[in-house]
C-alpha cells in the first residue's frame, strides 16, 4: 500500500534539515547540510539565498534516499525557517544585502542588528500600530531592515523585486508563487492579520511610504494561512532541483519557531488525554529562545510580540516573547572559559553539554540539586539584548560571583548557572504572560537543549512548571510536515493533524524542595536586570 508520505523542511540559522513522516506522525529519515555564514562588525550577520535552497534540496534528495522510498509517494512539502531577510531582484537573481558588494551576500540574518538605530526610531512615534508587538519593534524583525536599507543601500532597496522572509522564500522557490505566510507577515512584517492588511499610514510615517505606493507588491499581496496549499504545488525546476514530482502540494510556510509551536502544542499526553493548546507554552530552545502562547481572545501583554491572529495555530491569538540568545548563550559561556579546551578534550567528539551535564548528573542523586552547586553565582545571559519583557536590545549579559577558579568544577557550575539564567528569563515573560490574565500550566520544550534532563529539570524546578517533551525526536521538522499534511488535503487541518500526529512522552514536575531557592535567584536575577540599566545610563 501507498500510503502518503509528507517531508518537512526547516532552515536553522546555522544548517538546513530535511525528514521525512508518515500521517501518524512517525519520522522515516532525515539529513542535514550546514549553510554559510557571514558576519561583519556592527551586528552584520549575512547569509545567501542560493546557498540556502542547494542545502534544502540536498537534504531532500538525501531524507528520500535514506528512506529508500519512491518520490511519487510524497503528497507534500512544508517549509519554516528562521525569520532573515531575502532580498531577490530582477530575472529572480539575488541583491547584495552586504559592505562587500557580493550578490550572494542577499540575506539579512535574522540576528543581524544593523537596523537597531531604525528599530529605536520606529519606536519613538509610538505608532498604535505598535500595540500589537507589545509596545515595541526589534531590530530583528523586517521593517526596520527594510529602513535600513532603505537608507544605507538605497540602490539595493530600489532594484528589489521581492523582498522576502525566509521561510516565503522557499515556498515561492518551490512554486514561483509569491504567496505570503500569515504568520510571517504577522509576526515579522507588522502585517495586521485581524484586518487583513498592512497600514498605509504606518509605512509612511517610518519612511517606507514607496511600498504602500506601489500596493505591497515587493512584500505581499497574496496572504495564506500556514498550511494552505500554494499555488499548482512544485514547479517543474524546483521539482528537479529537490527530487521530487511535480505538482507536489507545497505549503504556506512557518516561522522555525513556530513550526516547533505546531510539532509540540496539542496532540495527546503521555497518561492518553488531549492536551489543551491554550494552556500550554512552547518552549523551543535553540540558538535562541521563543516562548509562545496561544488562546481564544487578543491579549496585549507589554514587551511581548504579538497578539497575532492565527499566526501559529488556527483560531487562536499568538503571543510570542523569547531571549536572542539561549543556546548561543550557552556556547559562548563555556567557550570563554580557561577549562573548555581542557573539557573538549576529555569529552572526545561527545558534545560538551551532554559530557558535562553526564559530570553533573553523578555528583547529584537528583538534578533538582544541582542549583546547590551554584551558590552565589548568577548570570543574566543577555548577550543579544532582551528581546521580552523589557524589549531592550541594548541590554547585556551580567555575571555576579565569579571566582579566580579555572578548573573543570568551575566550568561546570558556570554551565549550570547559565541554564538557569536562561529559565528565569524565560520565566521572566511567563509572568508578564500571566499578569494580563493569560492561564498558563505547561511548557513543552523542543529544540535541541529539550533532550536534555538537566535542562528540562532546571527549567521546570525555575518556573515552577511542568515540562514536557515531544515523542517527537524533531519538533520542528514535524510542524513542517504538518503543514503538508494540510495542503496535500491529508487532514483538514493542523487542529486534527496535531491530534493524529503529535504525541508527549517525558513530563518534568517541579521539585518542591528547591522552591525557595529558585525564588531567591529569581529576584538576583531582575536585581542584575536593574543594575545593569543604571550603569549603562551613567
Amino acid at each position: 500500500m501507498n500510503i502518503p508520505l509528507f517531508v518537512g523542511v526547516d532552515v536553522g540559522t546555522a544548517s538546513a534539515r530535511a525528514a521525512i513522516f508518515d500521517g501518524s506522525g512517525a519520522m522515516l529519515a532525515q539529513a542535514s547540510q550546514t549553510i554559510q555564514i557571514w558576519r561583519a562588525p556592527g551586528g552584520i550577520v549575512e547569509q545567501s539565498s542560493n546557498d540556502i535552497w542547494a542545502a534544502v534540496c540536498h537534504c531532500v534528495r538525501a531524507a528520500v534516499a535514506d528512506a529508500r522510498i519512491d518520490p511519487a509517494r510524497i503528497s507534500g512539502i512544508g517549509f519554516d525557517a528562521t525569520c532573515s531577510l531575502v532580498v531577490i531582484g530582477r530575472q529572480n537573481s539575488p541583491i547584495s544585502v552586504s559592505a562587500s558588494g557580493d550578490a550572494s551576500r542577499n540575506v539579512v540574518v535574522w540576528m543581524d542588528h544593523r537596523a537597531t538605530d531604525q528599530a529605536a526610531h520606529v519606536n519613538a512615534g509610538n505608532h498604535p500600530e505598535l500595540r500589537y508587538l507589545g509596545g515595541a519593534i526589534s531590530p530583528e524583525m523586517q521593517m526596520p531592515k527594510l529602513m535600513w536599507l532603505h537608507e544605507h543601500m538605497p540602490k539595493t532597496f530600489e532594484d528589489a523585486d521581492h523582498f522576502f522572509d525566509l521561510a516565503d522564500f522557499l515556498t515561492w522557490k518551490a512554486t514561483g508563487n509569491a504567496t505570503r505566510s500569515l504568520c510571517t507577515l504577522s509576526c515579522k512584517w507588522v502585517y495586521l492579520a485581524h484586518e487583513n492588511r498592512f497600514s498605509t499610514s504606518f509605512l509612511q510615517a517610518i519612511g517606507l511610504g514607496v511600498l504602500a505606493d506601489e500596493r505591497f507588491a515587493r512584500i505581499g499581496t497574496n496572504v495564506a494561512p500556514p498550511g494552505t496549499a500554494i499555488g499548482a504545488g512544485l514547479s517543474q525546476t524546483a521539482a528537479d532541483d529537490l527530487g521530487l514530482m511535480v505538482g507536489t502540494a507545497v505549503a504556506a510556510s512557518l516561522i522555525d519557531a513556530h513550526a516547533g509551536g505546531v510539532g509540540s502544542l496539542g496532540g495527546t499526553l503521555s497518561d492518553g488525554s488531549i492536551a489543551n493548546p491554550s494552556q500550554q507554552i512552547a518552549y523551543v530552545f535553540g540558538t535562541s529562545a521563543c516562548i509562545m502562547a496561544s488562546g481564544p481572545d487578543p491579549v496585549i501583554v507589554p514587551g511581548v510580540w504579538g497578539p497575532y491572529q492565527s499566526a501559529m495555530i488556527p483560531g487562536l491569538w499568538l503571543s510570542e516573547g523569547g531571549q536572542s540568545a539561549a543556546g548561543a548563550a550557552i556556547d559562548h559561556l563555556l567557550r570563554s572559559h580557561p577549562a573548555f579546551v581542557e573539557a573538549n578534550a576529555l569529552a572526545n567528539g561527545i558534545p560538551l553539554a551532554q559530557w558535562l551535564e553526564h559530570r553533573i548528573s553523578q555528583r547529584h542523586t537528583s538534578l533538582s540539586s544541582a542549583v546547590i552547586d551554584v551558590a552565589g553565582l548568577h548570570i543574566v545571559p543577555e548577550f543579544l539584548g532582551n528581546r521580552s519583557p523589557h524589549a531592550d536590545p541594548g541590554a547585556r549579559a551580567t555575571i555576579s560571583g565569579l571566582t579566580i577558579e579555572d578548573d573543570l568544577a568551575s566550568l561546570e557550575r558556570l554551565y549550570i548557572a547559565g541554564l538557569l539564567g536562561v529559565a528565569y528569563g524565560a520565566l521572566q515573560t511567563i509572568m508578564a504572560m500571566r499578569a494580563q490574565g493569560m492561564v498558563l500550566s505547561m511548557i513543552v520544550i523542543s529544540g535541541g537543549a529539550g533532550k536534555s534532563p538537566l535542562v528540562r529539570q532546571l527549567l521546570a524546578d525555575a518556573t515552577n512548571m511542568d515540562v514536557v517533551f515531544p515523542q517527537a525526536a524533531q519538533p520542528v521538522l514535524l510542524g513542517s510536515a504538518m503543514l503538508a499534511a494540510v495542503a496535500a488535503g491529508s487532514v483538514a487541518d493542523l487542529q486534527a493533524a496535531s491530534a493524529q500526529m503529535v504525541r508527549s512522552s517525558v513530563i518534568n514536575t517541579p521539585n518542591p524542595a528547591f522552591a525557595a531557592v529558585h525564588i531567591g535567584r529569581y529576584q538576583a536575577f531582575t536585581l542584575l536586570q536593574d543594575v545593569e540599566r543604571m550603569v549603562r545610563s551613567l
